[in-house]
């Protein structure tokens, strides 16, 4: 069952200059970013932007640096305020919302997480995780043992009473997220909140955040640059180019169905085998169901059944969810999806030296 919308982002423009407005109809007229400052010297930050956020689920915005990702999110509590557009929550147009209901916004509906922690150096761990709750007015002892136990749950037992510069790297990060989960908000915003991380604590850091979005089921929107990252977190991913929109949908089918030369250059070095899952490839109702070697979870990794199929394509397999039947999966099929797009290929062939085989 489809998932309601949470936050839906409509039409969203954001030009930064001293007469935005009047940029703004030169871009409306298709007047592109780079000409857009070579002749207004106005930037485009973000062009036509729409997005629906599904309830419950992680949502990954992503794109090189300089396409606008950590611009869109900001828009979402208004930290940044749009040339053009509208961020409903709810169905309500957060642009319209007075000083009042903007305080309500911001303690109640949206955390945030942000790449370098942004933790207060003179107060405690227990105090920084209960940091929005205090904001609120209630005092420590309110907050108290709620704060504990995130702590607990993001593996900082016993920490509460240290300061964040007597931890590591790895463990202000989870304080960070142990301070959005304590605030209670159904929407929390994560700005490349790993980003800052060593690779292996980053990887524990994104099991984490999985874990803990399996039992609570937040509205998580996550900034990425990383695309084994935004790959691995994504219920719905977003890339961005120069501002824009290239493509949104299920990452597994961007995966198979890249619709611009742009994504295909982006995932052109991603191993699909690890990436790609079986309910991607998997026959929902063949006309001549196969003889299967066993059974394979819809969600495991092309990677693991070639494992178990010990690399033998004339196997099939019956794939289960939730222990129920949901297909069949050929071996020859999965082959055939390990395959880059032909695109990827000519640009393989493009970058090779020539005469190369």
């Amino acid at each position: 069952m489809e998932k309601d919308v949470k936050l839906s982002i409509r039409n969203l423009y954001k030009i930064f200059g001293p007469n935005p407005m009047r940029a703004l109809e030169h871009v409306r007229a298709g007047m592109g970013k780079p000409e857009l400052w070579e002749k207004h010297c106005h930037v485009l930050g973000l062009q036509d932007i729409n997005v629906d956020i599904q309830s419950g689920g992680i949502t990954v915005i992503m794109g090189l640096s300089g396409s606008g990702k950590s611009t869109l999110i900001r828009h979402l509590n208004r930290l940044i305020e749009p040339t053009a557009g509208e961020i409903l929550l709810d169905g309500e147009d957060v642009l319209a919302y007075d000083e009042k209901n903007m305080r309500r916004l911001r303690r109640h509906e949206m955390s945030m997480v942000f790449q370098h922690f942004a933790l207060l150096p003179h107060k405690t761990v227990l105090e920084n995780t209960g940091m929005a709750r205090a904001v609120r007015g209630e005092s420590r002892e309110d907050y108290q043992d709620d704060a504990i136990k995130w702590l607990k749950r993001v593996g900082l037992d016993g920490q509460e009473g240290q300061y964040p510069h007597q931890l590591s790297g790895g463990m202000q990060q989870r304080v960070g997220i142990a301070r959005a989960l304590a605030s209670d908000s159904p929407v929390m915003l994560m700005d490349e909140a790993f980003s800052a991380l060593d690779p292996l604590i980053r990887t524990d850091m994104q099991d984490l955040l999985l874990e803990l979005q399996e039992e609570l089921q937040k509205t998580v929107v996550f900034i990425s640059h990383d695309l084994d990252e935004a790959l691995k977190l994504a219920d719905h991913l977003v890339i961005l180019k120069d501002g824009m929109i290239v493509q949104q949908g299920e990452p597994q089918e961007i995966l198979l169905n890249p619709n611009d030369p742009y994504i295909v250059d982006f995932i052109s070095d991603i191993n699909r085998a690890r990436v790609l899952r079986v309910r991607s490839v998997m026959d929902t109702s063949p006309d001549d169901p196969p003889a299967v070697a066993g059974e394979v979870d819809a969600d495991a990794t092309l990677e693991s059944v070639i494992a178990l199929s010990g690399g033998d394509t004339a196997l099939s397999y019956k794939v289960l969810r939730n222990g129920e039947q949901a297909g069949y999966l050929n071996m020859q099929k999965l082959v055939r999806a390990l395959v880059p797009t032909e695109a990827s290929r000519d640009g393989m062939r493009k970058s090779s030296p020539a005469g190369s085989a």
